[in-house]
Parts: structure tokens; C-alpha cells; sequence
């Protein structure tokens, strides 16, 4: 049996568990999801309160005192996911992975929240600059998109269509830029001023083509007019090229997830369950650690009154309830997970678990590869034939619990 886990370890991996999105059943960590997005949209309407200054005259002492508490909260959940990022990448050394989630997008996001409003209290002379980047705290929103499906589907169809999009962004670029040129041509000598060189007329291209029309500036001459004519019916048709990209990446987005259950079989998952004991070699051992059969998976630990997902992070206890499934023992069904059977025209085949367009309560527990389990990683690449074990809102009749 292996060494028992320390308890700062154990420590360190439930402040991880509770402070990670995805714990749906984890009352603590539901808590912490809830009290996040809550400061985080207070932090926002403080921020945007405190530019009025008839708000400031009458409550600017509230207004500081909230910004100051909520940033002193993202500074603790900075710190937080920075002690922990171990787990959030767990086959890397330490080190590394801290450099790893302080590079990454919501990592930036996280340190640019709240080293900016501590600054001008070590650099006075900054702090002017400092409050722009204070601004970096709007992007916290994004992380709303952790807790809501509806929104992945949008950073989904941009991803997807980001090709799509950076070619015609490509192309109106070009157009303002041959615009301009071309009005500049036309009406430098008629308004030497306005037009006073090749990229004056940026605005002015700029505001035609996305037909906005300022007004500010305008050709006066009748050949620049007749341009303005026609590059004002153009640009109806290039701002509309993005609009039509992104609605089709919405509907394919939405066919994708329709055919990954059409495309697939389902068959009922039978189970037996075991009850562990502080002496059990299991307890203390994170899921994806437990030595297994090929032919058995985990497919639900039962933690007090709670039924939680088996994610390979989460550490077995003394007194869970394991659920393991296997297709061949012969008894009642009550727990609905499914198995699905890719097949060689199914739209998951050759793509890694981490793009699969499911939803965010859907979870992969489990691969069934020839005659082997494989136990699915963010990197894992499903390939036709496989039989995958989903714990999913959009499989089990019901959709908040698993009856044991």
C-alpha cells in the first residue's frame, strides 16, 4: 500500500477541488462559484460607478471600500490557483506548471485583476499608468464562460472560424486602405486639410465602410462623392461577410452536437458498488490511480448524501461508496450511465477529448479500446470503434442525481 497522503497535501488538493469549476456536486466548491461571479460583476458595477462623479461625491467611500475587498479576493483566488495549478496540470514538475497557468489566458487575466491596484502603492509615480491596466478586470467576465454551455458555443464558433474571420477582416483592411488612397487622390486639392495626406482619409474609410457615416469628414469634389457612393455599397456587403460566417459556425455548431448522438449506439451500463474502508489500498489514491480491470470502470463515488462524477482528480475517501461498471455483470440498471460506440463517420473520430463539442456537464469517464481500457485524459484522441462511458445531462432521464 502506498504512503499515505500528508495532510498539507490533502489540504492543497481540496482547496483545488473547491475553487475549480466543474464540482457541480461539491457543495463548498458550488458555494465558491457562486462568490466569484458575484464579486466579480460587484467589482465591475464599482468600476463603472466610480467614473460618475456625482457617485463618487455621495458614496466614494463605499465604492472604494467594495473595489478594495473584491480585488483583495481575487488576489487570494490568484493565490489560491497559483499554489494549486499542480493539479490543474498534473504531469508537469511544480515549478513548471505555475509557469504554465501564469502565462496562460485566464492566468494573465488573473494577475493583471490585481497587481495593477496594489502598484501605485510601491511606485507613486505610476500610478496613472497602473489605473489602465486596472482595466484588465473587465476581463474577468470571461470566466462567466466556465459556468455557462451557451457561452462556450460562442469562443467554440470563433475558434473555428477564426480563419474564416481573420480573411475577411484581411480583406476590409485592404479596402479602407485602397479607400483612403483613392479619396485622397480625389480630394487632396479640394481640401487640402482634411485630406492632407495618403492616410488621412483612414476615418473617413473606416466610418463609410461600416456605415456608420460620422459626417465629420466628407468629399466635396463630384468624382470623390461618386467614390463615396460606392464604397458606402460595398461596405454593406463586406460588414456582412463576418455576420454571415459566425451564423453558419453557429448552426454547424449545433448539427455537430446533434449528430454525436445520432451517430452513436447507446447501451445500458450495469454496476456493482463497494464500500471503502480507511484500510482499503483505494483511499487516498486519486481515480485515475486505482489499478482496475480492462474490462471495469469507475463510474460514480457516492460521498456522503452526494453523487459526484469521477474526474481523475478526485481523491478516493474512507466511507465513499465506488460504483464501478462493467457490461457483462448481469444484475439491475439503475444508475443510467451510457456507453456510446463511435463510429467511423462520427465527428468525435480523431479529435482529442478537450474539443469535443459536448457540454460542460457531460463527462467522458471512461474509453473501451479493443480489448483494453483506457482511462480518458485532456489529450486523448478517440479513434473510430471506441466505446465510450459518459456520465451527461443529455443521457440520464435524470439529470441533477444518480440514484445508487
Amino acid at each position: 500500500m502506498e504512503k499515505e497522503m500528508s495532510s498539507y497535501e490533502k489540504l492543497k488538493r481540496r482547496v483545488f477541488q473547491i475553487i475549480e469549476v466543474g464540482y457541480t456536486v461539491d457543495t463548498a466548491s458550488r458555494l465558491y462559484d457562486v462568490v466569484n461571479i458575484a464579486l466579480i460583476v460587484l467589482n465591475i458595477v464599482t468600476s463603472v460607478m466610480m467614473t460618475y462623479d456625482n457617485f463618487m461625491a455621495r458614496f466614494g467611500d463605499v465604492l472604494k471600500t467594495l473595489e478594495a475587498v473584491t480585488v483583495a479576493f481575487f488576489a487570494v483566488d490568484f493565490v489560491l490557483r497559483l499554489w494549486t495549478s499542480e493539479f490543474l496540470y498534473p504531469n508537469e514538475r511544480i515549478s513548471k506548471a505555475a509557469g504554465r497557468y501564469l502565462i496562460s489566458f485566464s492566468g494573465v487575466i488573473d494577475w493583471l485583476s490585481v497587481f495593477p491596484y496594489y502598484l501605485p502603492f510601491f511606485f507613486p509615480a505610476g500610478a496613472a499608468t497602473f489605473r489602465i491596466f486596472r482595466l484588465m478586470r473587465f476581463f474577468k467576465l470571461f470566466r462567466v464562460n466556465a459556468y455557462y454551455d451557451s457561452l462556450g458555443v460562442i469562443t467554440a464558433v470563433l475558434k473555428n472560424k477564426r480563419q474564416q474571420l481573420f480573411s475577411s477582416m484581411f480583406i476590409i483592411f485592404i479596402m479602407m486602405v485602397a479607400s483612403s488612397l483613392c479619396m485622397y487622390s480625389l480630394e487632396h486639392e479640394a481640401q487640402p486639410d482634411v485630406f492632407a495626406n495618403a492616410f488621412s482619409g483612414i476615418w473617413w474609410a473606416t466610418s463609410t465602410l461600416l456605415t456608420v457615416g460620422y459626417g465629420d469628414i466628407y468629399p466635396i469634389t463630384p468624382i470623390g462623392q461618386l467614390l463615396a457612393i460606392f464604397i458606402s455599397f460595398l461596405g454593406v456587403g463586406l460588414v456582412a461577410i463576418p455576420t454571415g460566417i459566425i451564423s453558419a459556425g453557429f448552426i454547424e455548431q449545433q448539427a455537430k452536437i446533434t449528430r454525436s448522438y445520432e451517430h452513436s449506439t447507446e447501451l445500458a451500463l450495469n454496476y456493482i458498488k463497494i464500500n471503502l474502508r480507511r484500510t482499503d489500498p483505494w483511499v487516498g489514491k486519486m481515480i485515475h490511480e486505482v489499478d482496475l480491470p480492462n474490462d471495469v470502470l469507475i463510474v460514480a463515488v457516492q460521498r456522503d448524501e452526494e453523487v459526484i462524477a469521477p474526474k481523475k482528480r478526485i481523491v478516493l475517501r474512507d466511507k465513499d461508496i465506488v460504483v464501478l461498471g462493467a457490461r457483462d455483470y448481469e444484475g439491475p440498471n439503475d444508475i443510467n450511465l451510457k456507453e456510446l460506440i463511435i463510429k467511423e463517420y462520427h465527428p468525435w473520430v480523431g479529435k482529442k477529448i478537450r474539443d469535443l463539442d459536448i457540454s460542460k456537464q457531460t463527462i467522458v469517464v471512461g474509453i473501451k479500446r479493443e480489448n483494453r481500457t483506457v482511462m480518458p485524459q485532456e489529450e486523448t484522441v478517440l479513434c473510430a470503434g471506441d466505446t465510450l462511458i459518459l456520465y451527461s445531462k443529455h443521457v440520464l432521464s435524470d439529470a441533477e442525481t444518480v440514484r445508487i
